[in-house]
Parts: C-alpha cells; sequence; structure tokens
C-alpha cells in the first residue's frame, strides 16, 4: 500500500518519521535515519552554540511511556546549516527543526538554515525541559511576536511545534495566532511537560535533571496528542496539514491519528527503545489496518473520526 504523504507541498515516501530529539543529534545519528525506512530526516532541535544538555540520567522508559529533561543536546545551528546539503542528498525530505534559549535566537537560527534549504523547518515553541525557561507555546502573544519575526526570513514551507493544550480557549488562542502567522503546518505536540515518575522500590526519582521533573512521552499521551490534533482539524477546517506526534507505539495508534486529522505521524519513545527497525514494523501494521478496514491510501481516512 502506497503510505505516501504530501505536508505544505513536500512528498514523503512514507508517513511516519522520527519525532525532533529521537535518534537525530549527531551527523552518524542522522545519515542512519536517511538509510532507514523512515520517510523523513527530521533533525534535533537546534540552538545558537552547541549544547552538552543536562546531567544524566536524563531518560527513562518505563511502561506505558517514557521520562526524559534532555536540556537541547545539539551540535549548534552552524553544523546542521553544513549538515543539510548531505542529508538531502539521502533522498527523503529533511525538516530543520529551529529552537532557541530567548526569542532572538530564533530569527539567527532560522535565517542560516533557510539558506542551506532543508525542504522544511520546524519552529519549536515547545520544549519544556530548560530549566527556569518557560514554554513560548503557551505564550500567545510572544509566540505570535516570534513567528511573525521568523517568518520573514523563512523562505521555505514553516512548521510549528507546539505543546500540548488542555483548554478549548488555548486552541483558539493559538489557531487565531496561526492563522495571522502563515504558517504552513503543524506538529502536535511535544512532550507534556512537567511530569514525575518515581520508582518505589528504591524511593528515588528516576532522571536527575529539575529534581525528577521532565517531559512525558509515549503510551501515556496519546489521548491528549489525538485531542490537540484533533482540535486544531477542526479548527482549520481540515486545511492546514497536521504532523501527528505522541503515543504512535503501533499501526492502529497511528491510525487513529490519521482518523483525527493527521497527514503524518512522528514517533519518539518507541524509536528510542527499539531502534531504526520500527518504521518497517509500523508500516506493515498500519497498511494492516487500513487494508482491514478497505481503505486503499491515508487520505481515505484522514480527518474521519465519526462524533455520537
Amino acid at each position: 500500500m502506497d503510505l505516501s504523504t504530501t505536508i505544505a507541498g513536500v512528498r514523503f515516501p512514507s508517513c511516519f518519521m522520527n519525532a525532533s530529539g529521537a535518534l537525530c543529534v549527531t551527523r552518524e545519528e542522522l545519515l542512519a535515519l536517511g538509510r532507514s525506512c523512515a520517510g523523513a530526516i527530521v533533525t534535533k532541535s537546534m540552538t545558537v552554540e552547541p549544547r552538552d544538555g543536562n546531567s544524566t540520567p536524563r531518560y527513562y522508559g518505563f511502561s506505558g511511556g517514557s521520562i526524559n529533561s534532555m536540556g537541547l543536546p545539539n551540535l549548534g545551528y552552524r553544523a546542521y546549516a553544513e549538515l543539510i546539503p548531505e542529508l538531502k542528498r539521502l533522498g527523503k525530505p529533511v525538516i530543520a527543526s529551529v529552537a532557541g534559549l530567548c526569542e532572538d535566537d530564533f530569527p539567527t537560527i532560522a535565517a542560516m538554515i533557510d539558506a542551506a534549504k532543508p525542504d522544511l523547518i520546524e519552529v519549536n515553541l515547545s520544549c519544556p525541559n530548560i530549566p527556569g525557561k518557560p514554554q513560548i507555546g503557551y505564550d500567545a502573544e510572544a509566540s505570535e511576536r516570534l513567528l511573525k519575526r521568523v517568518r520573514k526570513v523563512i523562505t521555505v514551507p514553516m512548521g510549528v511545534k507546539l505543546p500540548p493544550y488542555f483548554d478549548p480557549a488555548h486552541h483558539s488562542a493559538m489557531g487565531a495566532v496561526i492563522s495571522r502567522c502563515g504558517v504552513d503546518f503543524l506538529n502536535l505536540i511535544n512532550s507534556v511537560g512537567n511530569g514525575l515518575v518515581v520508582d518505589p522500590e528504591r524511593e528515588v526519582v528516576v532522571i536527575k535533571p529539575k529534581g525528577g521533573f521532565g517531559g512525558l512521552g509515549g503510551s501515556i499521551i496519546k489521548p491528549v496528542a489525538l485531542a490537540n490534533v484533533r482540535a486544531f482539524w477542526k479548527i482549520f477546517e481540515g486545511r492546514m496539514p497536521i504532523i501527528g506526534t505522541g503515543g504512535v507505539v503501533n499501526g492502529v495508534d497511528a491510525f487513529e491519528h490519521l482518523l483525527c486529522g493527521a497527514s503524518a505521524v512522528q514517533i519518539g519513545t518507541v524509536l528510542v527503545e527499539e531502534g531504526l527497525g520500527v518504521f518497517r514494523r509500523l508500516e506493515t501494521e498500519l497498511t494492516e489496518q487500513l487494508d482491514k478496514k478497505g481503505y486503499k491510501k491515508l487520505e481515505d481516512c484522514r480527518g474521519k473520526l465519526k462524533e455520537l
């Protein structure tokens, strides 16, 4: 079955790709993604200067998901700008994920990355794991100001990676911001911030940074991810391409994201836990699910979730 998809005019050979942060920091990891069955190469969210990230242990997988407080380890935007042409030669779309430690960082990074001509740029407004730094995506006014600044220097399709929202008023407010800022696609959602996982045997937290607080991923956050995909699908009446991220562990999970309105899905926790072979497994399982339901292609089920 053809599992290709198109987002903002860019064709992806498969609807499955890595989430920024999962096996995508180094040149070797990015090249390996390019040689895998992934439908795209998504870079780590990048900052101005290289970062080692937070102290370890900073990732922990548990039954139902994962918790992490990575602290944006990355090579710095100059290194990724140099890598992008090499990654593009691997024959699949490159999505460059742009972050920053302050608002002024974003236009600086975006301008150089745009010059390297990735296929798409994702502006990450939702990194939840920098101590002392709030998520820009929870401030509608700051988000709008930043997006309008980066839009001026980005010539390729521009998307926004958003944090999870838990109230329809927040969906509406951010939907209005997005509609005014020339956004071409959405990535929903980043990890659910400030979770806490406890080891009851050792009576200790499981990760070191921030007293054990970190972003949740994996199956445990799927209902939140699906809700955000569906909310923004409805706000934009199906016209805004959405990448669904959160809780995709098997093909049925991906099918649920498609039903809610996603055009593609990204995987984080299961990629870290299982490795690059997970892409082939997910493709097989999604194909089986679509065949079982009688769908011939992804578009046939996208956004078709029924309400009672």
